[in-house]
C-alpha cells in the first residue's frame, strides 16, 4: 500500500534536509510516512544535466533532487527544500513542534524564514561550489578555490555569532527550539570536512549545535534515505 508522502532524493545535504524532516516529523507523528525513490545522482538517473527527462521534468521543471509528492492531496508535487520544509510544516506538523504559526507567532516565523534563506542565499551555493571546485572541476582554480572556501568559513562564522548568544538553536524564545530553520542549514554544516573544513573547533558553538542534532534519532535516521 502507497503511503502518503514520495520522496525522490539520495543524500546530497539538500536531499538530507527533507528525510530528515520526514524522519523527525515520524517521531511525533505516526500518521506521517513516506515512499523513497533512489535518483542515483552518479548515474544520472533524472538526466538532469543531459535529456532532462519529461517524467522528472514535470515533477521539477528544474530538474534536481529532491522532489516531494503528496499523495494524500491530489499526488500534488514540491520542489526546492526549503519549500519542501515549510510545506511539510504547514501540513503535517499540527503542533508546530518544529515551526511557527505566522498569525500566532510571527516574529519566530519571520526569524525562521530569515534563516532557511540564509541558508539558500549563503551556506548551500558557496559549500556547493566549494564543493565543485575541489572535487569536480575539469581544472584547478586556485582563486575560486580559496574565495568559496574563504566565504564558506565566514558564514560558519555567522551561525557562530548567532548560537554564542546563549542559545543552542537558532529560532524560538530562551535558547531556542529546534526546527527547520535549523534542519535546513545543519544539511551543510554537518558535511564540512567533505568540503576541506576538517574541523569546527573554530566555531565551538556551531560544533555543539551539530553535535547536538547528530544525537537526535529522527535527524540521524535520515541522514542516508535514498542510497541505493
Amino acid at each position: 500500500m502507497s503511503k502518503p508522502l514520495l520522496l525522490y532524493t539520495f543524500p546530497t545535504p539538500n536531499g538530507v534536509k527533507v528525510s530528515a524532516f520526514l524522519e523527525e516529523l515520524k517521531t511525533v507523528y505516526p500518521s506521517v510516512d513516506y515512499d523513497v525513490e533512489s535518483i542515483n545522482l552518479s548515474k544520472n538517473t533524472q538526466k538532469a544535466r543531459v535529456t532532462r527527462e519529461p517524467w522528472f521534468i514535470n515533477l521539477n521543471p528544474n530538474g534536481r533532487i529532491p522532489v516531494l509528492v503528496d499523495r494524500s492531496r491530489n499526488n500534488f508535487p514540491v520542489f526546492e527544500t526549503g519549500a519542501i520544509l515549510l510545506y511539510l510544516q504547514q501540513h503535517y506538523d499540527k503542533e508546530n513542534r518544529f515551526g511557527w504559526d505566522p498569525k500566532e507567532n510571527p516574529d519566530e516565523y519571520s526569524q525562521a524564514l530569515q534563516w532557511i534563506f540564509f541558508a539558500h542565499g549563503g551556506v548551500g551555493p558557496m559549500q556547493g561550489q566549494l564543493n565543485h571546485f575541489n572535487k569536480a572541476a575539469p581544472i584547478d582554480i586556485p582563486y575560486a578555490k580559496k574565495r568559496y572556501f574563504d566565504e564558506t568559513k565566514r558564514l560558519y562564522s555567522v551561525l557562530e555569532i548567532r548560537l554564542s548568544q546563549d542559545r543552542d538553536w537558532l529560532v524560538g524564545p530562551g535558547r531556542g527550539v529546534y526546527s527547520i530553520a535549523d534542519i535546513n542549514v545543519l544539511a551543510w554544516v554537518r558535511v564540512h570536512a567533505f568540503s576541506g573544513i576538517d574541523s569546527l573547533d573554530q566555531w565551538p558553538n556551531v560544533k555543539k549545535w551539530v553535535e547536538a542534532a547528530h544525537a537526535r534519532p529522527g535527524f540521524s535516521a535520515g541522514l542516508n534515505v535514498g542510497r541505493s
